[in-house]
């Protein structure tokens, strides 16, 4: 990604301190699963390590590392029986959700032959899981459980683990990185328009602010020739552009592109909503013409650029990228009844990643539908199979929710006018899904990705701490 965000993830383990001197054998015992445990957590995030708790003083001492981290989530593992003050302290300042992980060393028990100690240290952890639930509900704490076993491995607890911490990554990436917005939303579309400082109190994402006179010359002090070379090979090799391309022809956008890299690494940008609207002359008609490869280069990276200004959009299309790979803009284009089949996309800037089924395409069109000017368009190529569609929407007290659906995308015509779209079947149909959606109530934009991510979403919505609508799986 252009700019780099690693999610920061609390890791401790809650043993009951009045076992250890009546059983010294758990201590070696605890200690080794516990170094076992903390190698479940990926490489992506940063651990931070709290330790084994054993007493309310040392609770308390990982609570003030994880406060001082500002961790992005906390894992706890139960070892054995341990009374909820071992963790409360813990969490107790925390505003983000604590996974209980409770993994038994063994499958099962070899009954005749267990005694007090080995039950204690191998085979017993689910006894804790529910007081532990029931403070945290007390103390307004959000939560899950995971419960496996270790013996024999146990794809399902690393996968939960795996899964939440791909979901606290799109929160320090909220946290870490800003919005660039340049212009205003689109004209009427109100559905767009968003407080800004209400997004920065619910939601961690500031707003810089970005006119477009500073934009035409951002690309004035680009005199690197090697950069813009490379660049723009880097766009011959991600689009097939329409009568044949060379880097001659993609000189000058490869020059914008080197220039708006530097200017999202300079600004520590996540994000980009953008809307112009003035007259497309000059050296303004010139950028205007190439914002739409010029931002889905950056979508590659990892920047979410969104068309018509619309922020929330923008948000989306980064949680999918974040947790799948990939993060397309669209919205709903048409259904076809006779296929009961929805038809789904949009035109302008797209992600190269999820265009799996062909090489993106780019065209140059007299008129942007609905937009001052004309210039490239790209068509990016969903492939055939699951699809995850992530909408983001406000309620009347400015509260975000978020509307999930997935689908199955299947072969079969497609527009062809340069605008990127899917025929996605749902389980419920197309006239249903179409009013489900639009029931929930989210903008007129939605982020799409490859797969199955409705899972991982509601994640995400628990660390953020916002409803999720689930219109269909």
């Amino acid at each position: 990604m252009l700019v780099n965000t690693k999610a920061k993830i609390g890791v401790f383990a809650v043993a009951l301190g009045a076992y250890l001197p009546q059983f010294p054998s758990l201590v070696p015992e605890f200690e080794a699963q516990y170094e076992t445990f903390k190698k479940k957590i990926p490489d992506s995030v940063e651990l931070i390590d709290g330790g084994i708790v054993t007493t309310k003083e040392l609770s308390q001492a990982a609570g003030d590392k994880f406060r001082a981290a500002d961790v992005d989530l906390v894992i706890l593992q139960l070892l054995t029986y341990a009374t909820s003050y071992n963790m409360l302290p813990a969490v107790r300042d925390l505003d983000v959700p604590v996974v209980l992980v409770n993994i038994q060393k063994l499958k099962a028990p070899d009954y005749a032959n267990t005694d007090t100690a080995v039950w204690l240290g191998e085979l017993y952890a689910c006894g804790a899981v529910g007081e532990m639930v029931a403070d945290l509900e007390r103390a307004g704490k959000r939560h899950a459980v995971i419960t496996g076993v270790e013996e024999g491995g146990d794809p399902y607890v690393q996968k939960e683990i795996e899964d939440w911490c791909r979901a606290a990554q799109v929160r320090r990436r909220f946290r870490d990185t800003n919005l660039a917005q340049i212009g205003r939303p689109y004209p009427g579309m109100m559905d767009l328009y968003i407080d800004e400082t209400n997004l920065y109190h619910r939601m961690w994402l500031y707003t810089k602010q970005f006119d477009w006179e500073k934009m035409w010359a951002i690309a004035d002090d680009i005199t690197d020739e090697a950069a813009i070379r490379g660049k723009s090979e880097d766009i011959l090799d991600t689009f097939e552009i329409e009568g044949g391309g060379t880097v001659g022809k993609v000189w000058d956008m490869a020059k914008y592109v080197v220039a708006f890299e530097q200017w999202v690494k300079d600004e520590q940008l996540g994000f980009v909503a953008s809307h112009y609207d003035g007259f497309a002359q000059g050296i303004a008609g010139k950028l205007d013409s190439m914002l739409i490869p010029a931002f889905s280069m950056l979508i590659k990276q990892g920047t979410a650029c969104a068309v018509e200004g619309d922020i929330k959009v923008a948000m989306a299309m980064s949680i999918l990228k974040t947790i799948s790979g990939t993060g397309q803009l669209s919205e709903m284009y048409s259904i076809d009844f006779n296929e009961d089949i929805c038809i789904i996309g949009h035109s302008g800037s797209g992600d190269a990643d999820i265009s799996v089924a062909r090489k993106p395409t780019m065209k140059i069109v007299p008129v942007f539908h609905g937009k001052a000017g004309g210039g490239y368009l790209t068509q990016f190529y969903p492939p055939a199979g699951d699809i995850t569609y992530l909408g983001i929407t406000q309620d009347k007290d400015g509260h975000f929710k978020f509307v999930a659906a997935e689908g199955v995308n299947e072969e079969g015509p497609i527009f062809m006018f340069g605008d990127t779209n899917m025929r996605t079947r749902f389980s419920c149909g197309a006239r249903e899904f179409c009013n489900r959606w639009s029931e929930a109530g989210p903008t007129h934009h939605m982020a799409a990705a490859i797969g199955r991510h409705i899972d991982t979403i509601v994640k995400v919505a628990k660390i953020f701490n916002v409803p999720v609508d689930i219109v269909t799986r």
